[in-house]
């Protein structure tokens, strides 16, 4: 919030330097955005009188001025401003002001015709069009009949004031008004503040309860809904002061009945909303639940289709406003306006955030009724806004306030025990001390006993519940720099890193220690990217209910999407060659209220893995590069179980020709493949391999703990086996029969080369396989190789049907 330190000073006897009560205020309520005032970097800028203002000899559109400034003999301006006329009281930058974003006004001739300076409009003093008065929106600002010439601009329109934006927490919603910093910064200060109310005068003949009726069935939805009625108004520009409290504060001027509301908001942290009586479809009000898909058009014009959860306020139970959040349109103070129904109301916080964030209409109201109301000023709030539009419109306050629900405030009363209070804070308080705290910040409390404290928390606290609460308070005030510092204590425990943070971290320094480097990637993304790539598919992922865009609307299933974006990327940036891995979450929705959520680690490789050099050719990145990366990986877990490579095709985003599940024994862990043509180009990626697999169950999984296996000292003997099998024999097959028959001594298998085509029979291929022997405690002999050697050969012929070539 824009806190004014002249509207502070109104109601406080404040005698303190603007930066040092912004910091002081950051120490003890709530963070300091800025601290500035709008003549900041502006000088030279002085009230102008019109004497003569002629047509341009050589335009159309521009004006010849002559404007007193105060000096001897008025000065001559060209202005092309189409409200700039003789008798008007002005804004002028004289030679060599400065305005806004600091351009230097210079004498000069436009069009032939000499000009010593310029007449301003506010938004070329630095004011934004959103706080610029709308009534001035396309020409120069106008002074007040009293403003002399050549007075500085700056009091006049209240730019000398110095404004403290603070920035507020959740909590903290109180200090979303005059009256919360007031209260706020008297406690701190220990000064008394002399807050001023505005009584109501019900000078109208009529009883408001003539005019409007109000009832709201469900109270959660509105606890409070109170209604005024005002005739006989005329809508007309608001007067300067009240101008000037809003533009400081961040808000436009509209007109005086708008701009009396948004000054009681101000003032209050209450806000109001002001309708046309006469364009009101009837004077019957209610809140209720929106109708799923009940249209209604906003006061900003857009059209929005509404849900059930929305809450509207209808009159006649048609909607004439978001509670809340935004009035309709049709309905809106205008300068036809002769007669206003005023509403001042609390409705249910979370319904209104979750409101305003779907339809993307935040507002100062929204963003006082996300935080709270105090229930205590709802309608000391109505009844000054009422008696303001009274007297700046010349309206008349009609008898009587109509409420549709009326919940009283309620004050809390906590106990709180002096020992408790030293040992939580590290004090050393005694309660004469702990009970002026209480004086100061207004909350009335009572001694019962030497060391019981019952304290009564006012209305306007309404972030106050419990003993803890009260802690924070006295600490804020009693100063969070005079707390003594001492050390926490607490037992010694030994550091160190849990099993499964050994667990993670040692799959990292794996992966990169292969050439892979860390990705990280949105947890949230489309809905068809998150079913993509799953290891184990479900159908549907867990959807957000309000997403902060369409690309983030779903929790994600798997990894690789991510990835893929992240080479996408990179490829768009002519990185040609990309190895990345990423360790992180899945949320997989199982029928729960919450997602499972499990740590998976996935990997994606385009390109090269090594770089082009003199010595070896181009290889890019294939299914059996991948491949062992995740044997390797695997390998290093010192799983205790068989793993196996299995051809899938069920994954349509996955090459079907080139994708293998991953099973530990029959649990499928994972997957490695390359992804589908169709789905790399989608990506906007090159060919692409890629791998998942589920931590969760790797950790599950049982390991073979600290193994080790001596060198052996003995000489290794080879044998070359040359096999002519069918092509659908695989690998696999092979080993499998070789790893049974071959015996003790035989310590590896390596395939050395594959052929098929010219010179081999129809449906057949070849595999060449070296196999090594060697004993870890004697030499082999050559019998007992060649014993071995046959054992394996022997069945291989019998069960494949193989030739030994």
């Amino acid at each position: 919030m824009k806190v004014s330190l002249q509207w502070l000073k109104e109601y406080l006897d404040i005698d303190v330097e603007p930066r040092e009560l912004a910091e002081k205020i950051a120490r003890t309520s709530v963070d300091i955005n800025d601290v500035y005032s709008l003549s900041d970097g502006l000088k030279k800028i002085v009230v102008g009188h019109v004497n003569e203002c002629e047509v341009h000899p050589d335009s159309d559109h521009l004006h010849v001025c002559q404007v007193d400034v105060g000096e001897d003999e008025p000065i001559q301006i060209v202005c092309g401003a189409p409200n700039v006329a003789a008798g008007e009281n002005v804004i002028v930058a004289l030679h060599g002001a400065r305005i806004g974003d600091n351009v230097k006004i210079k004498r000069g001739k436009i069009r032939g015709v000499e000009s010593n300076g310029m007449l301003c409009a506010l938004q070329e003093l630095g004011f934004s069009e959103k706080i610029s008065p709308k009534n001035y929106e396309d020409g120069i600002y106008l002074l007040p009949e009293d403003a002399k010439p050549g007075e500085s601009v700056f009091p006049i329109l209240g730019m000398d004031d110095v404004i403290i934006d603070t920035d507020l927490t959740p909590n903290r919603g109180d200090m979303l008004s005059i009256y919360g910093n007031v209260n706020d910064i008297a406690a701190f200060y220990g000064l008394k503040p002399h807050f001023k109310e505005l009584a109501v005068k019900e000078n109208g003949d009529e009883n408001t309860s003539d005019l409007v009726e109000a009832d709201v069935d469900d109270k959660e939805i509105a606890p409070t809904f109170k209604l005024r009625v005002i005739k006989d108004v005329k809508v007309a520009e608001s007067p300067l002061w009240l101008q000037i409290k809003l533009w400081n504060s961040g808000i436009r001027p509209v007109n005086n009945v708008v701009d009396v509301t948004n000054y009681v908001l101000l003032k209050y942290g209450q806000p109001l909303h002001s309708y046309d009586y006469d364009q009101l479809p009837g004077h019957k009000f209610s809140v209720r639940h929106a109708k799923k898909d009940e249209p209604f058009v906003t006061l900003d014009g857009d059209d929005h289709k509404l849900l059930d959860t929305d809450i509207v306020v209808t009159a006649d139970d048609k909607p004439v406003a978001l509670a809340g959040t935004m009035g309709g349109q049709g309905t809106a103070v205008s300068d036809s306006t002769t007669t206003v129904a005023l509403e001042a109301a609390i409705f249910n916080s979370i319904m209104v955030r979750k409101q305003a964030r779907r339809l993307d209409l935040h507002s100062e109201s929204s963003m006082r009724f996300e935080r709270g109301i105090n229930p205590a000023t709802v309608e000391t709030a109505l009844n000054e806004a009422a008696e303001m539009i009274a007297e700046l419109a010349g309206g008349k306050v009609t008898k009587g306030i109509v409420a549709g629900s009326d919940t009283p405030a309620e004050e809390k009363q906590i106990t709180l025990s002096l020992a408790r209070i030293n040992h939580v804070l590290g004090t050393d308080l005694d309660m004469d001390a702990v009970r002026d705290i209480f004086d100061r910040l207004a909350f009335d409390n009572a001694v019962d006993g030497d060391d019981a404290l019952t304290v009564t928390v006012p209305a306007r606290r309404w972030d106050i519940f419990v003993a803890a609460d009260l802690y924070e308070e006295i600490a804020r005030i009693y100063g969070y720099d005079n707390l003594p510092s001492t050390l926490p204590v607490m037992t010694r425990n030994q550091g160190g890193l849990s099993p499964r943070q050994k667990f993670i971290r040692a799959t990292r320094h794996d992966m990169e220690g292969m050439g892979l480097t860390q990705a990280l990637s949105y947890s949230l993304t489309t809905e068809d990217k998150a079913k993509q790539f799953q290891i184990e598919p479900l159908d549907q992922p867990m959807m957000l209910d309000f997403p902060m865009s369409s690309d983030h609307v779903a929790t994600r299933m798997s990894l690789i999407s991510g990835l893929l974006i992240d080479i996408a990327y990179n490829v768009a940036r002519k990185v040609d060659n990309v190895a990345l891995y990423e360790q992180g979450r899945v949320f997989l929705p199982k029928g729960g209220e919450r997602p499972e959520e499990q740590e998976h680690l996935a990997g994606a490789i385009t390109g090269q893995m090594l770089a082009n050099s003199w010595n070896h050719d181009d290889k890019p990145v294939d299914f059996f590069q991948i491949k062992g990366i995740v044997e390797r990986y695997l390998h290093n877990l010192g799983i205790d179980g068989k793993i196996s490579y299995v051809a899938d095709s069920s994954r349509a985003e996955m090459h079907p020709g080139r994708t293998a599940n991953i099973m530990i024994d029959d649990t499928l862990v994972g997957y490695v493949g390359q992804v589908h043509p169709a789905t790399a180009k989608a990506y906007k990626v090159p060919d692409t391999y890629v791998f998942e697999l589920n931590l969760e169950q790797l950790l599950a999984a049982d390991k073979i703990e600290n193994e080790y296996h001596a060198i052996s000292k003995y000489p290794a003997i080879t044998r070359d086996m040359a096999l002519l099998v069918d092509t659908t024999v695989t690998n696999e097959d092979v080993l499998a029969i070789v790893d049974k028959r071959g015996g003790a001594f035989l310590k590896n298998v390596h395939l050395f080369d594959v052929y098929s085509g010219a010179h081999l029979p129809k449906g057949k291929k070849s595999l060449a396989y070296t196999l090594t022997y060697q004993d870890d405690n004697d030499t082999l002999t050559e019998d007992q190789v060649n014993k071995a050697f046959d054992k394996v050969t022997n069945a291989i012929k019998e069960e494949l049907s193989a030739e030994i070539r």
